[in-house]
């Protein structure tokens, strides 16, 4: 690695931002979406699931939070395929720079909008209702698993965004992402599904990382379930990151 990395990354970073300053429709459509699912399931939806004694809006934040985060990540592979078919990787290949920063730019721009996008969708919430006993240190909590989850889905993103024949291709790899959270304990618990179904939704990552983070937002002991939650997201962030640097130097060399 180039002893350079973290300035050229920094610099590519800034790059970067600065076009989702100047097309903040994405930041809008990743959040907008979530918002109404999260009005849409609490308002109309909200009254006839039995959500325990949390109120329907704080039981549902955690999944709407990690669908937010799914949303947000098909742009990541959107604007990293028209990067690759504009010509800017074989730009930056004859400049002196690290090449692994073109990719944790595009990742580093991800977790930074994914982050505002989930505050806002936060803020909203509070708004209608939701409300947590929760400390500095479940804050923090909440928030390293959301990054971590950001990291691993948007290194999956990466993949689609070097791979795909067409910009649409390369976006609707999220779209089963966004529907993982439904076959889960973000919206109903679990308990209610028919076997087959049930079981797939406590085995799959979203349940765990979703019940660990109402667990912190409650204040109530997390127990094993934390350690599922982040087996699921660094296993996953390794796999998805070690595909997507194959595939990218094979496209660059």
């Amino acid at each position: 690695m180039s002893s350079h990395f973290v300035a050229d990354s920094s610099v590519l970073l800034g790059r970067s931002l600065r076009h989702i300053t100047r097309s903040l429709d994405t930041i809008i459509t990743t959040t907008i979406t979530p918002i109404v699912m999260l009005l849409l399931f609490t308002y109309v939806l909200g009254g006839a699931i039995n959500a325990g004694s949390d109120s329907y809006v704080t039981y549902l934040l955690p999944g709407i939070l990690l669908i937010t985060i799914a949303s947000g990540i098909a742009y990541t592979a959107f604007r990293l395929f028209l990067d690759l078919k504009g010509g800017i990787f074989e730009r930056f290949q004859s400049m002196p720079i690290a090449r692994s920063a073109v990719l944790w730019a595009h990742v580093l721009t991800s977790v930074i909008a994914n982050l505002i996008s989930v505050a806002v969708v936060v803020v909203v919430a509070f708004a209608m209702g939701f409300r947590t006993s929760a400390g500095p240190l479940a804050w923090l909590a909440v928030l390293g698993i959301l990054v971590l989850f950001t990291l691993a889905l948007t290194w999956i993103a990466v993949i689609p965004g070097l791979t795909a024949k067409s910009a649409d291709g390369a976006s609707a790899f999220s779209y089963p992402l966004i529907f993982l959270p439904f076959v889960s304990s973000a919206f109903v618990p679990t308990g209610t599904m028919p076997g087959p179904v049930r079981a797939f939704a406590e085995h799959q990552p979203v349940t765990s990382i979703v019940n660990t983070i109402r667990d912190l937002f409650a204040q109530r002991p997390v127990g094993s379930g934390i350690w599922t939650a982040l087996a699921w997201c660094v296993g996953i962030l390794v796999v998805a990151y070690v595909f997507a640097n194959v595939i990218y130097r094979r496209k660059i060399a």
